[in-house]
């Protein structure tokens, strides 16, 4: 359901963010103060009242689970440990801000499966042993629904692992089928499964001793379903509702543009029968789909009537984000892009918003646990601004914005898939600053307390962190780890930064960007989002916010020492800043 503030409430909330910024010298009467802006960031956060109706699907944390935290000392993530970490992410208070404040998590696979990233599946309604129990599981969803958490489950329906009993009998059927026989789904069902032929063609895999080939466009180990099968649409609808009567409140749809490798309006009608299968059980339930290509053809699947599409043109090192952050192209060209994506997707999108259905709601992300860390990214001399930008950018765009566990501490990987997912770094052992005049890394290793720390995949290389862990970073008031809760802080008492309709606005300077965030309901007080991507002050007009008679400086993300200053009708914007005013 979506949730909404007063208006009285917003008034108040205004009020105190205003008066706080010009208590601690960040207001529009450009006051020199002796206080860093990082650490005025820091006051303003432990002033300001985050609403208590943030809306749902507001902001989502996903974790790998074997690398986030251990509760049992053998070096593997685990459903209790995650459970024992919940307060770092939402303690259920939205009065007290020293959590992150994400209101969901989407936890990659959890179910039984060969490998170390579960995406290969043997038995859907059970839990993988490495990470605990189902009653560990139940015990998970309890305890994030006490602290008003919405839980994701990463629904994996493209294919199963090659271990899957469905698979091998199968596999045993076509074994022993009697020569000249042609094979049934009669006489197993579990052949019509799956995908088999006698042709070999690419992305289909050899039957050892066999003339048969089935489909298996990831490799040989994740045999591809067949979706077409109404057998199989049934399997899932039970194995949906088996996990949302234990309490899930949505699914995270794992590869759907190859449900049917080549076939996007096949691949929407697939999500459309799920999408009402678990809508059937639950109103309110919310479904996101990895749909990894372009944006325009991506667009076409919130046809299926889902909520959510992950936002692939934004995310990753060659992303509008990155390359905002970079500088290789200018702010206003991200206020620019945030307005068309979104007006493409309403375009096609057909879920709408009641009290009983989330409705469209874009999903943007920065980066996942199948794209490289963001601390590669950026070079020169401003790589950690740049890093604390991009974060900003994420997390200010509409819809449910996501975070990659570890992007808060601007953690390190990249390469090979399991560099990607390494350990969270709850403490500094692993720490080599780039800069050798900050400390913060244990001198001796063995001497670092690494209780919860995870070993992280078997695979994984060896390398050092360039930032601190969480032990460092939560007691410095210019961390990345702050700025990123400065951020999601923002976006809980300013309902309409997630909910609202994106307008780009002309700035006059390419360097500064201007979205303004209005609700057409007028359940949500409007701002304007000024944001400076250079490395450099810039200026800009008041007058350009044309539909603020008086705007008021609310709040701001820094990454530096220099504030957000106004003087004759202008605003100064520091390097990498990011303001936003309320009217």
């Amino acid at each position: 359901m979506l949730e909404k503030t007063g208006k009285n409430q917003r008034r108040v909330l205004a009020a105190v963010l205003s008066a706080a910024l010009l208590i601690s010298g960040c207001g529009a009467t450009g006051g020199n103060s002796k206080m860093s802006n990082v650490t005025q960031m820091q006051k303003l956060n432990s002033k300001f009242e985050v609403s208590d109706d943030i809306p749902d699907y507001n902001t989502t944390y996903e974790i790998f689970l074997s690398s986030f935290y251990d509760s049992d000392g053998d070096g593997i993530g685990d459903l209790k440990g995650v459970t024992e970490k919940l307060d770092y992410i939402n303690d259920g208070d939205p009065k007290i801000t020293d959590d992150l404040g994400c209101n969901a998590i989407w936890l990659t696979p959890v179910c039984p499966s060969p490998s170390y990233h579960k995406y290969d599946i043997t038995d859907y309604e059970d839990i993988d042993s490495s990470f605990g129990t189902l009653d560990d599981y139940k015990e998970f969803v309890e305890e994030c629904h006490k602290r008003g958490i919405k839980v994701i489950f990463d629904m994996v329906m493209n294919h199963t692992s090659s271990e899957h009993p469905w698979f091998k009998e199968a596999v045993d059927y076509l074994k022993n089928l009697p020569d000249g026989k042609e094979p049934s789904a009669d006489d197993c069902k579990y052949y019509g499964y799956y995908n088999f032929t006698t042709e070999e063609d690419s992305g289909y895999s050899k039957v050892p001793g066999t003339k048969y080939y089935y489909e298996a466009r990831f490799w040989s180990g994740m045999p591809d379903l067949n979706l077409d099968n109404p057998d199989v649409q049934e399997e899932f609808k039970n194995i949906a509702k088996f996990w949302q009567d234990i309490g899930v409140d949505g699914f995270r749809m794992d590869a759907a543009l190859y449900y049917y490798t080549g076939q996007d309006s096949k691949n929407i009608d697939t999500l459309k029968w799920f999408d009402e299968a678990v809508k059937a059980n639950n109103p309110t339930a919310y479904v996101v789909a990895e749909v990894w290509t372009d944006q325009n053809t991506y667009a076409k699947y919130y046809a299926s009537g889902i909520n959510s599409i992950f936002d692939f043109a934004f995310a990753a090192q060659k992303g509008v984000i990155a390359k905002v952050a970079r500088g290789s192209k200018p702010a206003s060209y991200f206020a620019k892009t945030v307005a068309g994506g979104e007006k493409l997707y309403k375009e096609n999108a057909t879920a709408e918003a009641t009290d009983d259905n989330v409705g469209f709601l874009d999903a943007p992300f920065y980066t996942n646990h199948d794209s490289d860390r963001s601390a590669g990214y950026y070079s020169g001399d401003n790589i950690e601004a740049q890093t604390k930008m991009a974060e900003g950018l994420n997390l200010l765009m509409s819809g449910n914005a996501y975070l990659y566990y570890g992007e808060e501490l601007g953690m390190k990987g990249s390469g090979k898939d399991e560099n990607k997912r390494g350990p969270m770094m709850w403490t500094s052992y692993n720490y080599e600053p780039l800069d050798d005049s900050k400390s913060g890394a244990a001198e001796d290793d063995s001497d670092a307390d690494k209780t919860g720390m995870c070993k992280g995949p078997k695979d994984m290389e060896t390398f050092k962190q360039i930032y601190p862990g969480l032990d460092v970073q939560e007691k410095d008031a210019s961390s990345i780890y702050e700025y990123c809760r400065e951020a999601i802080k923002l976006r809980n008492a300013f309902p309409v930064i997630s909910r609202g309709k994106n307008t780009n606005v002309e700035s006059g300077n390419d360097n500064v960007g201007i979205l303004q965030k209005t609700d057409e309901s007028g359940k949500y007080s409007p701002v304007y989002i000024l944001i400076n991507n250079s490395a450099e002050a810039q200026d800009v007009d008041l007058s350009k916010l044309t539909d603020a008679k008086d705007p008021k400086l609310s709040a701001v993300l820094l990454t530096g020492t220099d504030e957000v200053t106004e003087k004759d009708g202008k605003v100064s914007l520091p390097a990498y800043g990011i303001a936003v005013y309320t009217y």
